[in-house]
Order: structure tokens, then sequence, then C-alpha cells
């Protein structure tokens, strides 16, 4: 299992901050172990955090292996992988004593082909049961994670997506200006062509200032805004019999950036805007698995004000909800439940036991028996204080009433 965060497939390597962020999410993935896996990671997993999350799956700890590299600057995932003195070879070793073995990669991208050929072994983007992928699936992925091939192959699909253009570094004030007069709420979009999470996305309006030239080399798209009621978007797994829809909820944004995110979509929005999702999503299933793709893939849309849907970006790879959504299905036998990502500010700095501690006080962490409560499904704090966690209820009411009391417990250590 590669937490390859570092990939040019999602955000350009170059920016150094963006991917580190990014990053610090990987010792999540332990949630998808099982008895003789691998998990590399760029980031140290605690071992309280390993134990809690083994101990919720029913995973023997000493089964599974953490095997922590260091992302360089500049450079892919996989490439690192492959050039630490002795990794390979002792990742090769590891694989050839359990006949089977396969590269679960977050980004399918040249260099984690590379590694996995490196240690004689497929690549398998859906998993343990899902069919190996080749060279053929890296054109599609990298086209569709991109803001412009992704509106270039909407509008062959059908998928409606707001007024915009796409333009290079030196002709970005130009464009803007141009999508500003054509907006009816007078404010565009700016987004680089390959970025994750909202990462350099800004909004503008009329009267702000241009955004200055930037490297002639770059790629941007800059859209209309569409005044919205929700965020939403919707994951489906590519495979040869054709797409197969996951789950679908209502993104949680600041300032266009993912905060968190609500499942599932029923009762949150139009029943005819959540079947044009659907259908859209299929769309787009069917022209990534024309094109060799298979693994998970997702579309994120806009919900306007007068109803309308438009389609905002695909994410051709394991997303932010994707290790969550696999992780509620895992301790619930895949029942009908609803459930949450969402972040949690603590009354100050808490280690993750004490953190976990608060919350078992008030009977509020995951019940396997009953399939509810709340989960730290990740390791470190964000900003030291906030605390990222998944919340897992029966209904909607109670997934409200579950959500604030985490944050009130995180706050209140009594």
């Amino acid at each position: 299992m590669l937490a390859n965060f570092a990939s040019a497939l999602a955000v350009d390597l170059r920016e150094q901050g963006a991917v580190g962020q990014w990053a610090r999410q990987a010792p999540r993935e332990v949630w998808l172990t099982r008895p003789g896996d691998v998990l590399l990671t760029p980031v140290p997993v605690s071992e309280p955090f390993a134990r809690y999350a083994c101990g919720l799956t029913g995973v023997p700890r000493e089964t599974v292996r953490i095997v922590t590299f260091r992302d360089r600057p500049g450079m892919a995932a996989a490439d690192t992988v492959r050039t630490t003195p002795g990794l390979t070879d002792e990742l090769r070793a590891h694989a050839a004593a359990r006949p089977g073995t396969r590269l679960l990669p977050l980004a399918l991208d040249a260099p984690t082909l590379a590694l996995a050929a490196d240690l004689g072994i497929p690549v398998s983007p859906c998993g343990r049961s899902g069919p190996p992928v080749g060279a053929e699936a890296l054109a599609v992925a990298a086209l569709c994670n991109t803001k412009a091939g992704f509106r270039s192959v909407a509008r062959e699909t059908g998928i409606r997506v707001p007024y915009g253009h796409d333009c290079r570094g030196d002709e970005l004030a130009d464009t803007v200006r141009a999508v500003l007069r054509r907006s009816a709420a007078g404010r565009a979009v700016v987004k680089p062509d390959r970025s994750a999470g909202g990462h350099g996305l800004r909004f503008v309006a009329r009267d702000d200032a241009l955004p200055e030239a930037a490297d002639a080399d770059s790629r941007w798209t800059v859209e209309e805004y569409v005044p919205h009621t929700a965020s939403v978007s919707a994951q489906f797994l590519a495979l040869p019999t054709g797409p197969r829809p996951l789950f679908d909820g209502v993104m949680r944004t600041e300032d266009g950036a993912f905060t968190g995110y609500r499942a599932p979509l029923d009762g949150r929005v139009p029943a005819a805007v959540r079947a044009e999702l659907g259908r859209w999503g299929a769309a787009l299933g069917r022209r990534l698995i024309r094109h060799g793709y298979r693994g998970p893939y997702d579309i994120d849309a806009v919900v306007a004000d007068d109803g309308t849907l438009y389609a905002t970006e695909s994410n051709v790879r394991r997303t932010a909800t994707t290790t969550p959504y696999d992780l509620v299905v895992r301790l619930t036998g895949g029942r009908p439940v609803h459930w949450s990502t969402a972040t949690a500010e603590a009354s100050g700095p808490l280690t993750f036991t004490d953190a976990l501690g608060r919350l078992r006080a008030r009977g509020l962490d995951f019940d396997r028996g009953h399939g509810t409560g709340a989960l730290l499904y990740a390791d470190a704090p964000e900003d030291g204080v906030r605390r990222r966690y998944a919340a897992v209820a029966a209904s909607a009411a109670a997934l409200d009433g579950l959500e604030a009391a985490v944050g009130d417990a995180l706050q209140s250590p009594d």
C-alpha cells in the first residue's frame, strides 16, 4: 500500500507546501490494512494510532508492517521509494514470499507503475479483488485530473460545466477579465490546472485587483462563479463491467478548500439533482474504462441557487473520502448508515491518547456492536489542536447530535 500523496497526477510537485500538507494525511491509510500488508507512508504513524486502528478493524498490529520513507522535494513518492537504498530489495523479497501481492497506490502515475515493475507485482487501484492496470490507463487518469482535461471530457459527454476558459499563465489576467465580463454574479474562480484539495484556488470579484501574470508554462482554468446552495460529489469504481456507484454526499468547504464530507445525499438535494450527478459519474466512468482505467474516481459539482447542477472537477484517484468510506463499510458490514468527516478544535494540544480518552469518557467512541460512534481516523492534529474525525450514526438527526457532542467533548475535559 503506497500513500503516494506526492504525485504529479494530483499536484505540481514543485508546490512543496501543498505536497507536504496533503501528505500529512498519509497515516489514515492504516485503516485499510489487513494481516500481511505493508504500508509505505511518507509520514510516521504513531504507535497509539496504529494500535487503535488495528484494534477496531480486528487486525493484529504485529501482522502489519509500516515503513516510513521521506518525500524528497520535487520527486514523486514512488520514485523516492525506488531510490531509497535497500528498500526495493526488501519489498521485492516480501512480495516474492507472498504470491498474489499487489500494489495499491493512492494515485496512479508512471513512477508507481515503475515501482511495481521493480517489485515484480501488478498495480491494482481497486484493491485486492480488482483487476490490475497498465500504462494505457495513465494518460486518461492524468487528463481527467486536470481542470482543463475534465472540462473537455465533460463537454464531450454531456456534463454541464460553468462558463469559463483555460489559459496559460501569461494570459491569466486577460482571461479573468473576459470571464468577469460574462459573470452574472460578478465573480470568477481561478484554478491551477492541476491541484488537489483546493490548493491555489481563489475567487476574484470585478473590483478586485486582477491576478498577476504567472509562469507562461503554467496552465489555469478560469470559470464563472456559480452562487450555490451546496457543494456535492459522488464516487464510483471503474470496473471492466462498467462504472459502479459507491456513495455520494455534501462536501464541506472553506474558501473553496475541502474540509469535510457528509453522506449520503439522500434528502439534502432534490432527487433529480442527485440522479443527474449519478448519470454524469457513470458517463465519465465509461470514458475512463474505454481508455483502460480501472479504479476509484469521483465527480464534484455545485447545486446553483436555481437548482441547476454544474460539475467543477473530477479526481481519478483515491480521494479524501475514499478511505473513510472504506472504513465505514468495513466497520459496519455495509449496513446503511449516515456518516461524515470533519475537524473539531480541542481546548488545547492533546496527545492522541488524551483526545481518544475524552471521547471514551462520554461514550462517544465507535462501538463495533452498534456500528455507530466517532473515530479519530487521522493521527496527528492539524495546527496542533484541530482533530480530524469520522462519525457514524443510524440517522441524519443522530449524526447531527454526535458531531455536536464530539466538538463539545474535545473542548471540555470534564
